[in-house]
């Protein structure tokens, strides 16, 4: 019974855990379709219910926000595409002439849902747009988040998009590669070089200048986002306190703290070499020196060689001095096309001597080398301590001239504007769902409202429930866990609960406050039934034997025994069988011993 119950536990457990996924996945919005009515009766049953149909609304800010673009709308009304060049480029491919277009994706589970597409391959493209009113990094956090899917997959190429500084000399129709940003976020990749860029621009407050700052790189493999050829959520977090968190589909893939975890950091050393200190010329860096006070030995030979003839050495018995190691092939026959003039004298290749095989050798024989006991090298010095030893020689630190501390990176320089600065060698690329926002509710609704939607329509039009089964562990790789749990856990106890050996027969008892009659009691009263069983067996046997013997006796030698002897022994016999049925507890007997046993 326990092996039973166990199996009925893990079989819910998994069908839980199962039930819990589809549960996530229908929080996002799904609507039947209006005009779908009742569906048509058919000959044969579908073997599991058709998904429902997912119909597509543009999704709206439910919040205030900085910037919001669905595309839904079909055009790029306030989208500006460049018409910049890039410096230091052959003419060419300087210009920014890639095109772009608003269309819904090529294989789309959603009719009527637009997006913001890569058309060109190996060409530069930009495009940006201004923000609806300029984010100011003072107490609110930072959310940025849109979405991407490479319909083609992709090669070499970005995905990245740029939060544009504010300034009065923006334009962005000269938007180009140079042009000041912010912050850059967003996959990218070449080779099997798989990115996910956060970069922000520092501004120096002793110089004013700017340098980047690259967040650390991800710990978690990001192939499969790239490849997948799905619509991927990618958001971005940056809190006053300067942490920061970067996710894909709402899961956190890489955080740290602006302080600590960007290269180069943010704050320079207070100390730094000087660069003007130089290393003394007495300065001895040896830790160890040859002993000068060692004296090579007089018996130390530096000309005696390291191999030397052996001296013992015979040469083997049947040794064959005349025979070559190896011969020419004697099969071996001159190709047909073999041209003299052109070829050279032909010859047969050579092969391994046959008359060598059952010999110790062939050929010359040489007196073999061996390691020479006086050899010793080129005398050295030993090595000892260098008592002038100083260590290895660094400048002295000095202050830091440019050193200053910013405590609060995240005050950054003000954004203004959206824009799209890629160059890829595949075209297609999607992009939707734009958002820059510092309320997270607002973020997180508009994501189940656009993104969430597209995942429910791909989810249910995956290929059975195998399909979204392993969809789900795609993107939760901890299910496989559980899977395979639901599957071995089960034929392990169906297993276990077959093939168990002897039933134990205390376990046919139920747990009672009564007490049980010991087991090795029965055992030993079943045990000491068969022995009667066997003893009054052999009683008949040999009763029968003698019996049979007598009547022998009877027939060879008349007279001997008389009628009325052969009828009283009988009678004896019979009144043993009778007196050992009496002995022998019958099955009632052995019930009511039971019964009184478990009652005491």
């Amino acid at each position: 019974m326990e092996m039973k119950l166990w199996l009925v536990l893990v079989l819910l457990f998994g069908t839980a855990v199962v039930r819990a996924q589809d549960d996530d996945d229908d929080d996002t919005d799904i609507v039947e379709d209006e005009d779908d009515e009742s569906p048509v009766e058919s000959d044969s049953e579908p073997s599991s219910p058709p998904p429902p149909k997912v119909t597509y609304r543009a999704p709206v800010p439910t919040g205030q926000v900085h910037f919001a673009e669905s595309f839904d709308k079909g055009t790029l009304e306030g989208w500006i595409m460049s018409k910049a060049k890039k410096e230091d480029a052959d003419e060419d491919i300087a210009k920014y002439d890639g095109k772009w277009e608003v269309e819904e994706m090529k294989d789309t589970k959603l009719h009527g849902d637009k997006g913001l597409v890569l058309k060109s391959r190996a060409k530069h493209h930009a495009i940006a747009a201004l923000l609806d009113r300029p984010f100011t990094f003072d107490n609110k956090p930072l959310f940025i988040q849109y979405e991407v899917n490479f319909q083609n997959g992709i090669e070499c190429g970005g995905a990245y998009i740029k939060l544009l500084s504010k300034s009065k000399d923006l334009i962005l129709e000269k938007f180009y590669d140079k042009t000041p940003y912010t912050i850059m976020f967003g996959p990218d990749k070449c080779g099997e070089d798989y990115k996910l860029h956060f970069i922000f621009r520092h501004k120096n407050p002793k110089t004013g200048q700017y340098e980047e700052k690259h967040a650390k790189r991800s710990d978690v493999d990001l192939k499969n986002y790239y490849t997948d050829k799905k619509t991927h959520l990618y958001t971005l977090v940056l809190n006053p306190d300067n942490s920061f968190q970067v996710l894909i589909d709402q899961t956190v893939v890489n955080s740290g703290n602006l302080l600590e975890d960007m290269t180069p950091p943010i704050n320079p050393p207070k100390e730094i070499e000087d660069p003007d200190d130089q290393k003394p010329e007495d300065w001895d860096e040896r830790p160890k020196i040859a002993d000068p006070d060692a004296v090579k030995p007089d018996d130390w030979d530096e000309d005696a060689p390291a191999k030397i003839l052996d001296e013992n050495a015979v040469k083997p018995e049947g040794w064959l001095d005349d025979e070559p190691e190896y011969i020419s092939d004697p099969d071996a026959e001159k190709p047909e096309d073999w041209d003299e003039e052109m070829d050279g004298e032909w010859e047969a290749p050579q092969v391994a001597n046959p008359k060598c095989e059952s010999a110790p050798g062939c050929g010359p024989w040489k007196v073999p080398m061996i390691d020479n006991p006086d050899h010793k090298g080129k005398w050295k010095a030993p090595m000892i301590d260098n008592p002038n030893y100083q260590g290895v020689w660094k400048p002295r630190k000095i202050s830091n001239p440019d050193y200053f501390e910013d405590l609060h990176p995240f005050k950054m320089t003000s954004i203004n504007a959206i824009g799209l600065e890629l160059w890829s060698m595949t075209s297609d690329i999607f992009f939707d769902n734009f958002i820059v926002c510092s309320d997270k509710v607002v973020v997180d609704q508009w994501a189940n409202d656009g993104w969430g939607l597209k995942r429910t329509a791909e989810g249910s039009a995956e290929s059975g429930v195998v399909g979204q089964l392993m969809s789900a562990a795609e993107e939760r790789p901890w299910l496989w866990i559980v899977y395979i749990l639901i599957i071995a856990l089960p034929v392990f106890l169906v297993i276990v609960f077959c093939c168990t050996g002897k039933k134990d027969p205390a376990a046919e008892y139920k747990k009672t406050d009564a007490p049980q009659p010991d087991v090795k009691e029965e055992e030993g009263e079943e045990e000491e039934e068969q022995k009667e069983e066997e003893e009054t067996k052999k009683e008949t046997e040999e009763e029968k034997t003698n019996e049979e013997k007598q009547r022998s006796d009877t027939e060879d030698a008349p007279g001997n025994a008389s009628q009325e002897e052969e009828e009283e022994e009988e009678d004896e016999k019979e009144q043993k069988r009778e007196k050992g049925a009496e002995e022998k507890p019958s099955a009632e007997q052995v019930e009511e011993k039971k019964d009184s046993a478990s009652t005491n």
